[in-house]
């Protein structure tokens, strides 16, 4: 198939550092050009792909410290796409709602897969005036604010099966990594190292708008021999990090539509202790590829005990559930039901059987 990726430019595709969503980018765009496709990505300038690269912004915006307006380069974004649009067979966004008015009126044949929350009250009129604009979700639990728009799968995140090792020897740290915000839950990582009297390593990027959290309430609990923190670290750091760790710390306070860290943790090996919110329990498997606790009394008591978890078995559940492979078929599926449609001969995904029988809301609604 001719197939059109469109990135944020936030990021570039891979990031650099700190980036889910350019970082799925990456990985799907690869496997689909490795699968014999021909696919164009649309992204930053500083992008590294082996597909057709159509560079918008010439660096990553975040990193960037003369973007002022990134919503301008998005525009000039959409319109690069909208230039080529009868060069594909079919376009994947990864922006959101951002094209929804110019894939209408253009007609486009495109899907969207939606990275982000949406229990936002602010997306409900937006997504009803939407509706028929066709998306994935990346989790069936990311669904349900808005479980009436036009869903075509759920297709969880995969990883090239060689990008990370397993270490299969425990290490003696606990480890947190990613972004520190409120809703990721630092705070109650620390406090269940310090119960648990095990070392925490931080590896995290502290954005500007969660700067003023990170003062308050993140650094004076850093305070004690058993908290490390590392900052942000890049790609070729992670394995290290999660494989020579003991267990990885995810006690989220909000609904995550899709953890990437936890299948990174999986492919190294990493059993994981976290809070059964949001996707979470999609991806961790109870007592097999982790311990789901629900205060940090209980996460203390799942350290303690996290010997009891198979890090063999966590690498084979990464590479059964969560390659590039599987995810690259997976919207395969959905690209040709979109281009070509043919619903009684197209394989339908596990996310599919999960939802089809959902309702459309009445009009009252």
């Amino acid at each position: 198939m001719r197939i059109a990726q469109v990135a944020p430019l936030y990021e570039s595709v891979p990031p650099r550092l700190y980036g889910g969503t350019e970082r799925v980018v990456s990985w799907l765009t690869e496997e689909l050009v490795r699968q014999g496709h021909d696919v164009t990505l649309f992204a930053s300038g500083d992008s590294l792909t082996n597909a057709q690269l159509i560079p918008v912004a010439k660096t990553a915006l975040r990193l960037d410290c003369r973007c002022i307006d990134p919503l301008a380069h998005h525009i000039h974004l959409l319109e690069r796409v909208i230039q080529r649009k009868d060069d594909f067979d079919i376009i994947h966004f990864h922006i959101d709602y951002l094209h929804f008015p110019i894939s209408r009126s253009e007609a486009l044949t495109q899907i969207t897969t939606l990275h982000g929350r949406l229990d936002i009250p602010d997306l409900v009129p937006l997504y009803q005036e939407f509706s028929d604009m066709p998306v994935v979700s990346i989790s069936d639990s990311q669904r349900t604010p808005l479980p009436w728009v036009n869903w075509q799968s759920t297709i969880h995140h995969g990883m090239p099966d060689d990008l990370l090792q397993p270490c299969f020897e425990p290490g003696k740290y606990l480890a947190f990594l990613g972004r520190i915000s409120p809703e990721k839950g630092l705070d109650s990582a620390i406090e269940i190292a310090l119960r648990a009297e095990i070392p925490l390593k931080i590896a995290a990027k502290v954005d500007r708008a969660d700067k003023e959290y990170f003062e308050d309430q993140i650094k004076p609990l850093l305070d004690s021999d058993l908290i490390e923190f590392i900052g942000e670290i890049s790609d070729l750091e992670k394995n290290e990090f999660l494989g020579n760790a003991l267990a990885f710390m995810f006690p989220i306070n909000w609904s995550e539509p899709f953890g990437i860290v936890l299948i990174e943790s999986l492919a190294c090996g990493l059993p994981v202790v976290a809070y059964p919110l949001g996707s979470v329990p999609e991806i961790i498997e109870d007592a097999e590829t982790g311990f789901l606790v629900n205060s940090v009394e209980e996460a203390a008591k799942a350290v303690a005990n996290i010997s009891a978890i198979d890090r063999r078995k966590c690498r084979r559940a990464f590479e059964r559930r969560f390659s590039a492979k599987r995810m690259a078929q997976d919207y395969l599926a959905a690209y040709q039901r979109i281009a070509k449609p043919e619903p009684a001969t197209l394989a339908l995904t596990e996310g599919d059987l999960r939802w089809m029988k959902l309702e459309p809301p009445s009009s009252t609604t």
